[in-house]
């Protein structure tokens, strides 16, 4: 089946589950009404489906190459590229002043949604170049701003990121590329980098790289690196490509899938290079990028769970095999389970994705830090959880085909070769947890907490209407409230081997809670029913994922497994457990502000935890079970 830009989803997610209202009714984004965002999203529709769509298959059998050191990429793409870029899909949400339409970010990311799910490997390049518009848009000179942002934003030049090396993959401080000062001002640029997403193409005038390198003088680790605009053609005076710069694309890596993307290895023998920033500013800048650049990648995974998707749906209404009352597949139990499975998750993906889009709207538009804060805690999240959805949805995908999911022909094998990626690049989903549990905690777990209490509270107000529904999914944020509560009083190096679980549970239970929210806008429709399946039957992971007993997330641990068993037998906790440690302090249920809510109980006598390290022993009693 062709695909089909799911545009009643988007219309469902972006007024009934995350609010979007919130962002049209700011000052920046009054013109952005829903009304303006559907008639956009149906224009992108139409290209994905008519345009992209068709270049998918072709760009998996005829993958990019290099002939005599010239980039080739498959028949089509350059026709598909021209397409978003004339269409304006490049960068709809680049401020105005740069030639951008200035559309909020929920729009981008439904846009790159439909174009990821139509061809993936292509989508791949303008979602690179709108990570460098906002990268440069934040710390860029006003002089390249001026000279480049025009040219990024049309489409006409390309951007990419160059962070990695062969001794320097997820430890980026590790990276050796140098920068010589020049006398004009500018750097000469020397070293390899590898795995670089569209490092060449043969349809745009220039790419333009943004470069990870280091200064002679430059200290140790990530604070001795510089980020520098390093064009394959140096621009002249009136912004036309000039002279070629002094870097190439060596090779081009044989991947499982996005044949049609060319990865790169890029070799720079004295480029010519502009700084971005500040000298030793180069990763706080370049995170600018790469934080958009996850939120992309999530939205990845979450386009090819629709895509795969649509294909296992449609295979399962036309295979006949069987006795059911349809006549095909779709009959049998076991493939209605697996087709909702795929349906279910894909939603609550996307909806996590355009919550986190809506935040960082919210951020740009009032200024607060609540909103930035929300947008922080939700990167890791929507990147691991969408990626990992897309995977495991895409291989359900095969399994729905059964034997000719294995044959290349059908299409399902693609997909799951197609996104295995996402889980590794802009940072593996285990870093991705990490963050999360580590860097997004600093705050003592403020903006999880703000979250909670917004889940608890719609729930509340949900019990009137859908009593089972709204408990379960209150009883769950209460979990994860609880296990928020340990991993903020465990110090941030004990956390880590917990860390994965702690992420998918996160996601789980919002997944949860925006199921409960376009059920609550539609109780008498599809909406309801597919909630009602997520929260019965995929919510309740979260219990083997949050659920602690007398112990924390530890590296001493991590040689017992990632999730903390009850030491005294009894059955894994799924009631409120108040935690305190060895010195006495209790915790309290807190909410907002970390307000304590309740005192906590007298402790049990559970006895210490037993595991060592460094010498010291670390203790974690338990509190008394709430019933």
């Amino acid at each position: 089946m062709p695909y089909r830009a799911p545009l009643e989803d988007f219309r469902r997610i972006l007024t009934d589950v995350v609010g979007y209202e919130q962002v049209s009714g700011t000052d920046l984004y009054v013109e952005a009404g829903m009304e303006t965002v559907e008639a956009v999203l149906t224009e992108a529709g139409k290209m994905c489906e008519e345009v992209l769509a068709p270049l998918n298959r072709n760009g998996d059998l005829d993958p990019a190459r290099l002939e005599n050191g010239r980039m080739r990429t498959p028949r089509g793409f350059a026709e598909g590229y021209k397409a978003i870029a004339e269409g304006g899909w490049v960068a709809i949400s680049a401020a105005p002043e740069s030639g951008g339409m200035g559309l909020p970010m929920a729009v981008t990311t439904c846009v790159n949604d439909m174009m990821g799910s139509a061809c993936l490997a292509l989508q791949l390049n303008p979602l690179m170049t709108q990570g460098q518009i906002e990268a440069l848009e934040h710390h860029a000179s006003d002089e390249l701003k001026a000279l480049y942002l025009p040219k990024l934003v049309t489409g006409e030049w390309q951007g990419t990121m160059n962070l990695t090396e062969p001794q320097a993959g997820s430890d980026v401080g590790a990276l050796s590329t140098r920068a010589e000062p020049l006398e004009d001002g500018t750097y000469a640029i020397t070293g390899q980098k590898i795995y670089i997403t569209w490092g060449d193409n043969d349809f745009t005038e220039n790419v333009c790289h943004l470069v990870l390198a280091r200064l002679p003088d430059a200290v140790p680790g990530t604070k001795g690196i510089s980020l520098f605009l390093v064009p394959r053609n140096i621009p002249d005076a009136d912004g036309n490509p000039g002279v070629a710069n002094d870097l190439k694309v060596v090779s081009l890596e044989h991947k499982l899938g996005m044949h049609g993307s060319p990865t790169c290895v890029m070799q720079y023998d004295g480029a010519g290079g502009w700084l971005v920033g500040k000298e030793g500013g180069g990763m706080r800048a370049m995170f600018t990028m790469m934080n958009n650049a996850r939120l992309g990648v999530g939205v990845q995974g979450v386009a090819i769970a629709e895509a795969a998707t649509q294909a296992a749906l449609a295979y399962a209404q036309e295979r006949r095999q069987g006795r059911t009352p349809e006549g095909t597949i779709i009959g049998h139990a076991d493939v209605r389970r697996m087709l909702a499975t795929m349906r279910a998750d894909t939603f609550a993906a996307r909806a996590i994705a355009l919550a986190q889009a809506v935040a960082i709207d919210m951020g740009r538009a009032t200024g607060e830090a609540d909103w930035q804060a929300r947008a922080a805690l939700l990167t890791p999240i929507t990147k691991a959880f969408g990626t990992d959805t897309g995977i495991a949805v895409a291989d359900m995908g095969v399994q729905v085909h059964g034997g000719m999911g294995y044959i290349e022909e059908t299409g399902a094998a693609q997909f799951l070769r197609d996104v295995r990626v996402t889980a590794i690049y802009e940072g593996t989903n285990g870093i991705q947890a990490m963050d999360l549990v580590g860097r997004k905690m600093m705050d003592g777990g403020e903006a999880a907490y703000r979250l909670l209490d917004e889940i608890e509270g719609f729930a509340e107000t949900a019990r009137g209407q859908m009593p089972e529904l709204a408990t379960r999914v209150w009883e769950a944020a209460e979990s994860l409230r609880e296990t928020t509560e340990a991993l903020v009083a465990t110090e941030v190096a004990d956390r880590f081997a917990g860390a994965v679980p702690y992420l998918r549970g996160f996601a789980r239970v919002l997944g949860g809670y925006f199921h409960l929210r376009a059920a609550m806008a539609q109780p008498e429709g599809g909406a309801a029913r597919l909630a009602r399946f997520y929260i019965e039957r995929l919510l309740p992971e979260h219990t083997g994922l949050l659920v602690r007993g007398p112990g924390r997330f530890g590296r001493g641990h991590a040689d017992h497994g990632t999730t903390i068993w009850r030491r005294d037998g009894r059955r894994p906790l799924s009631h409120r457990l108040s935690l305190r440690c060895a010195s006495g302090a209790g915790r309290g249920r807190r909410s907002g502000r970390g307000r304590a809510l309740a005192a906590p109980a007298a402790a049990d006598e559970a006895g210490p935890c037993q595991c060592l390290r460094a010498g010291r022993r670390r203790r974690l009693d338990a509190g008394r079970h709430r019933l």
